[in-house]
């Protein structure tokens, strides 16, 4: 049993060096304080005789005797953590028993903040450091500051609350920056989906996160329970993402202690390759198939991580656009959707990532079965859509021909099938799948078939529609649409049948004003005071959206005015007094 370790005042005294008590008892119990000085700098200064003759002369030079024994210091320090470093570098019993010797020296002067980097400097290379020191470091909170990661690695091990402490900013962070890039007004280029996997794990956070959990399983497996656990209580998707940014990060390092016992790192790896490269080969969806089909009995669990992966934004975003670029490549081959196996994996994968909330809600590990009927009749009648908008596509790039153009926008124009709508209401595979296919159109600038759509996509089950990496995608594809907001019709379609629907959620108020700050100059004036004022802030709002709305109302009020200012120049400029000869000096007389 390890004897418990006191620290008096400075700590100086504990190595028989002395310190501040010395000397204060020296002045109050001496006659000559002068000479008590004098004596005390004499025993304690800088023993070389060769250097005696020299401090003179450095008095008359001005230079302080503090200041010198401090240069001195800071020379000898930096070059013992150095040999530490060196020693550290080293294997075997023999280091660690000089470590240990070193430490149990020194440690007396941890609190001396002179002295307190040669001491962190023997812990943090000390593998395994007794309980004894570990305690007084957490109590002190200077001493825990300046402790290294290393070190706090070896507190956190022990100590759940305290690590949970040091995460939880970095979760917080992690957080807003996804929403700051999702709902961002003011840029057009920083896009959600924009950054590929390898950039986006080398974000502050992940690597932060990354380095305090170093090579331990031990705190690895913590972090991923406060993933769980608010991913669980906030149902924030963006804690899957991190979920999988972080192992893919250590992956990167080469932690094989960690990516070596986690069950979901070759799928994680596998999914990451195919969302790098934007593609699912047949291998590759051989690999991924094989890690669901193969999950042996006793391990289900794996499935609720497996799911965490896959219920990540962009895990789904590339699955469902790769569903929706097969839907294209069958319709142009004559294929249909249940012979392609890539597609249903991707349905699959899909299931399971958008069940991932209720199962570990639940802890009933098991895979959703992904319904037959999606595959034989909901597709095909997606599909028919798509067939539609190729159909109207094609038709406009031939010569107009009245009679022919109107058979041809009445037989490809219509409302969606209602089974699309049943099945969106019922699915949220479907409606993933119809949500894509409505970014699709948008992509294609097509208005009738966003339209078509956007008639049904309100009632897409649990809202998904209404989620905010969706609408974050929309809107982007809509503001280059601009000119199509002049029709009532399509303004129509987009916010009475689809964003008023979803007006009493926070996240859809704040997309539409960043559509309004792009596209207000298009819109219809009594439209345009329409949504104005159904996007009102109310008491409910924070300080955020008030401060946006109102910059809103400022733009849209100087673009009237300059509009205005236009309106009476152009019609100056085409006034026919022009042509009116301007009357000379005599006209007055």
């Amino acid at each position: 049993m390890s004897t418990p370790l006191k620290l008096p005042g400075t700590g100086l005294e504990d190595v028989r060096i002395p310190g501040q008590t010395f000397l204060r008892d020296a002045l109050t119990s001496c006659t000559d304080p002068l000479k008590a000085i004098e004596t005390f700098q004499v025993e304690n200064g800088i023993l070389l005789p060769s250097l005696r003759p020299m401090l003179p002369l450095l008095d008359l030079h001005g230079v302080r005797r503090l200041d010198f024994h401090t240069s001195v210091l800071e020379e000898l320090r930096e070059k013992l953590v150095a040999r530490i470093n060196e020693l550290g570098g080293k294997e075997g019993r023999e280091r660690d028993k000089k470590l240990k010797e070193l430490l149990t020296k020194s440690f007396p002067v941890v609190r001396v903040k002179s002295l307190r980097p040669v001491v962190m400097g023997i812990l943090r290379n000390t593998a395994q450091i007794d309980d004894k020191y570990l305690r007084i470091l957490v109590r002190d909170k200077e001493l825990y500051m300046d402790t290294d990661t290393e070190v706090k690695r070896q507190i956190w091990r022990d100590n759940q609350s305290l690590f949970g402490d040091e995460v939880s900013p970095l979760l917080s962070q992690y957080i807003r920056e996804k929403e700051h890039i999702l709902f961002d007004h003011t840029n057009l280029t920083n896009l959600f989906f924009l950054p590929s996997p390898k950039v986006r794990r080398q974000g502050e956070v992940v690597q932060k996160l990354a380095n305090m959990i170093g090579t331990s399983v031990k705190l690895y497996d913590m972090v991923l329970q406060f993933l769980r656990t608010l991913f669980l209580r906030t149902r924030n998707v963006h804690y899957c993402t991190l979920r999988a940014e972080l192992l893919m990060a250590l992956h990167d390092l080469e932690v094989q202690e960690i990516i070596s016992v986690d069950p979901c790192h070759k799928f994680t790896w596998c999914l990451d390759a195919c969302i790098r490269e934007k593609n699912v080969d047949i291998k590759r969806s051989r690999e991924l198939q094989g890690f669901l089909d193969n999950i042996k009995r006793g391990q289900e669990q794996v499935l609720g991580d497996l799911s965490m992966t896959l219920c990540d934004p962009y895990a789904i975003n590339f699955l469902a656009t790769s569903a929706i670029k097969i839907l294209q490549h069958l319709i142009n081959n004559d294929g249909l959707p249940r012979d392609n196996t890539i597609l249903i994996l991707l349905l699959r994968m899909l299931a399971l990532g958008l069940s991932a909330w209720v199962m570990i809600d639940s802890q009933d590990f098991k895979e959703p079965k992904l319904e037959n009927q999606i595959i034989i009749k909901y597709l095909p009648a997606l599909m028919s859509l798509m067939v539609d908008d190729q159909v109207r596509h094609l038709h406009s790039r031939l010569p107009p021909d009245e009679r022919e153009s109107a058979i041809t926008i009445i037989e490809h124009s219509g409302p969606a099938p209602d089974s699309v709508e049943s099945f969106i209401q019922e699915s949220s595979v479907a409606s993933i799948i119809a949500m894509y296919y409505t970014l699709h159109t948008a992509r294609q600038k097509d208005r009738v078939g966003i339209l078509r759509i956007l008639a049904v996509l309100a009632s897409c089950k649990n809202d998904r529609a209404y989620e905010d990496p969706f609408l974050h995608s929309l809107i982007a594809l809509l503001i280059p649409m601009a000119e199509e907001f002049v029709h009532e019709e399509f303004c129509t379609g987009l916010f009475d049948e689809f964003l008023f629907a979803g007006l009493t959620r926070d996240n859809v108020t704040r997309h539409m004003l960043k559509l309004l700050w792009y596209i207000h100059p298009k819109l219809p004036p009594g439209r345009l005071t329409t949504l104005m004022k159904a996007l009102q802030p109310t008491a409910q709002h924070n300080e955020l959206y008030n401060s946006l709305y109102n910059s809103l109302q400022e733009r849209i009020g100087v673009a009237i005015q300059e509009s205005a200012a236009q309106e009476i120049t152009d019609v100056d400029f085409d006034s026919p007094l022009k042509s009116v000869p301007t009357p000379g000096p005599h006209y007055m007389q």
